[in-house]
């Protein structure tokens, strides 16, 4: 495995060799221009010449990769990494399970691969184009910076799968990756590709909520991706995975210090049951049914990213070698799936209940279910605050058939627990689940923000420990005058 130090001196800083690759050097630097201004257009708003202490990834060594500095975003060195080629990769799942991996498009995959990549570019800038105005309610510099790096990682991570658009496709390539700076997150006209990213992100809980929920979603399809037999792909994907922890980590973090200034205000002022919610909102913090139902809302809309439970197109992605499962390369089975079978939740009769259906056409229900079981670990830990503070009060996902707009459960209306409501249930019953307009002016209140160093909104509580080891009243961000 041989590690290649990342090349700074050009346009574009990469460690793939782009100095001796005229066409697609040529490529980027035509599309860069654009993205620079899709970038001031959409970008974090009023932020542009703040300089902000962020990292930049100087190798794709994960034992040391980073580097710190202020430094403007428009500024901020995007490029092109790839995670070390390991020499002598095989395909490791699918029908060409053995064979050497693709280091060119295979033909016949040529356009469900490009879909592919064109779908998870698509996430990218949408992210950023929904967090665009949070900057100006940040509750800390520390905060406000967290957003800031996801942001241009987020960039960053657009640039991966645009390099594999310019080199690896063509006219085709070149158009796509032209498409993914002209949609908008929210656009009647020109929406993102998926749902979950054309909604909008009012507010910093909403964010949290985001980069746990939604970024964890990210995680999953980057992880199936980086098994892919393709191996440009699972390059890419392996490095944009070292990234992606630190954004949920914000949202995990973010939620725990949520969750720990409500309960420490709460004991402060001798409240003990968390449901008495006017009491806790006068101490200015968010009362934790609150907090429920915004993880009830993020979560579901998640769930609907992994598409229907049961899916020709992702039958054929793994079958084809393109697109594996979760952790391909732990799993305890011949990797083919051509005659096994998996339990799937559907409507059978108005009821949900668990069927065995084909393996191969089960393959997004199984990466959902992982991802279930992955978010019930930070969970966990939300739940292990609260507890310590003696709050009989307990965050729980909801049923998987909650608020869905994708797959089996599209037409049913369901609540937390997943029984069967009618249309008048559902209407009656609706803001016990997800945040009710009153919740949201709430939320909205709380929202002023905070930009001197070292000071935190009161809703919110500080962080152990700093980023890059730094103290507590550091100046993360300095805001540019006006």
């Amino acid at each position: 495995m041989n590690i290649v130090q990342v090349d700074y001196d050009g346009l574009i800083p990469n460690n793939v060799g782009l100095g001796e690759d005229v066409r697609v050097k040529h490529a980027l630097e035509k599309w860069h221009p654009g993205y620079i201004n899709w970038w001031n257009d959409m970008g974090p708003e009023g932020f542009q010449e703040s300089l902000v202490y962020l990292r930049t990834a100087i190798s794709v060594d994960p034992k040391g990769w980073a580097k710190f500095d202020y430094v403007r975003m428009p500024e901020y060195r995007w490029g092109v990494l790839l995670a070390p080629q390991h020499e002598g990769r095989k395909i490791p799942f699918g029908m060409h399970k053995g064979e050497d991996a693709w280091q060119e498009v295979p033909g016949e995959y040529r356009a469900m691969l490009r879909r592919l990549v064109v779908i998870q570019g698509d996430t990218e800038p949408a992210s950023v184009e929904q967090q665009r105005y949070l900057g100006k309610t940040a509750p800390s510099l520390y905060d406000m910076r967290n957003l800031f790096q996801v942001n241009v990682e987020e960039g960053r991570h657009l640039w991966a799968m645009v390099y594999l658009l310019q080199k690896y496709f063509g006219t085709d390539g070149r158009e796509e990756a032209e498409a993914l700076l002209q949609r908008r997150s929210g656009d009647p006209d020109t929406p993102r590709m998926l749902g979950a990213f054309n909604e909008k992100t009012p507010d910093w809980l909403s964010f949290f909520m985001f980069t746990y929920f939604t970024d964890r979603d990210g995680k999953m399809q980057l992880e199936a991706l980086a098994q892919s037999g393709f191996d440009p792909l699972s390059r890419t994907c392996r490095f944009m995975l070292t990234e992606e922890a630190h954004h949920m980590f914000v949202g995990e973090t973010g939620i725990t210090r949520i969750i720990q200034r409500t309960c420490e205000a709460m004991k402060e002022a001798g409240i003990s049951d968390p449901n008495e919610i006017e009491k806790v909102r006068k101490l200015g913090v968010i009362d934790l049914p609150t907090i429920q139902k915004k993880a009830n809302m993020h979560f579901s809309l998640t769930l609907d990213l992994f598409g229907n439970e049961i899916s020709t197109n992702a039958a054929n992605a793994f079958h084809s070698g393109l697109k594996g499962r979760y952790r391909e390369d732990r799993l305890k089975d011949d990797h083919q799936l051509e005659g096994g079978t998996y339990p799937v939740l559907r409507l059978i009769d108005g009821k949900i209940q668990n069927e065995d259906s084909p393996a191969l056409s089960a393959l997004n229900m199984r990466l959902r279910d992982d991802y279930v079981v992955d978010c019930n670990v930070g969970v966990g830990r939300w739940n292990k605050m609260i507890a310590e503070h003696g709050i009989p009060f307990e965050i729980k996902l909801p049923h998987v058939a909650f608020h869905r707009h994708i797959g089996e459960f599209t037409n049913i209306k369901a609540d937390v627990s997943g029984n069967v409501l009618s249309d008048a249930e559902w209407a009656k019953r609706r803001g016990e689940f997800l945040p009710s307009d009153g919740d949201k002016d709430f939320i909205e209140s709380l929202m002023q923000p905070q930009m001197e160093p070292g000071k935190f909104a009161s809703w919110i509580a500080p962080p152990r420990v700093g980023i890059d080891n730094k103290p507590g009243d550091f100046e993360y961000v300095k805001i540019a005058d006006a």
